[in-house]
């Protein structure tokens, strides 16, 4: 079996790390801990949530002007979702401008949101990350978590993770006072 991904591109898992001989998900139990934590924010928080990039732009007031995240890259509570317009400005940050030295890090998200907020795009043209053609919704439903076992990771107050100062924030004009639909 090869790699997959769920639901959004830039995640990939390997098929037989989450799907068993059948085709079905695996319990989540059996999955190993990366895997689990990435399908657990997938299903909870980041599927069809508003591209961090036009949150950024049009902020909480316009909330229904942010395109769709179809991509998502990071870790597990550190991740940055996009939209197909704002995927290729995150590649550009994360392979040319410095964002790749913060593979890894607590501060990733954090890092591509000042960048941006600064300003920082791709050139004119740039492409981002070219994908297989597959539809990544096409796969069983995954096992739903246990709220209470994994809070942590379905519980999105993504004001608690961003980390700018309350000067960025302020000038800016996003309100991160204000909770998202996670669906």
């Amino acid at each position: 079996m090869g790699k997959v991904s769920i639901g959004m591109l830039g995640w990939r898992f390997d098929e037989d790390d989450i799907l068993d001989e059948n085709g079905e998900f695996r319990p989540l139990e059996e999955m190993p801990k990366n895997d689990r934590e990435r399908l657990i924010r997938l299903q909870s928080t980041l599927y069809n949530a508003p591209c961090n990039a036009c949150w950024l732009i049009h902020g909480d007031a316009n909330l229904e002007e942010c395109n769709t995240a179809r991509y998502v890259y990071g870790e597990p509570l550190s991740e940055v979702v996009l939209c197909e317009e704002h995927e290729p400005d995150f590649v550009y940050w994360f392979r040319r401008d410095g964002g790749g030295e913060y593979q890894g890090e607590e501060e990733f998200e954090d890092r591509f949101y000042e960048w941006f907020l600064e300003g920082g795009r791709a050139p004119e043209g740039y492409e981002g990350m070219e994908y297989v053609s597959t539809d990544p919704d096409d796969l069983p439903k995954p096992p739903k978590p246990d709220p209470d076992e994994y809070e942590e990771l379905m519980d999105d107050d993504v004001s608690d993770r961003v980390g700018l100062t309350e000067e960025e924030i302020r000038d800016s004009g996003v309100d991160l006072g204000s909770e998202y639909p996670s669906k």
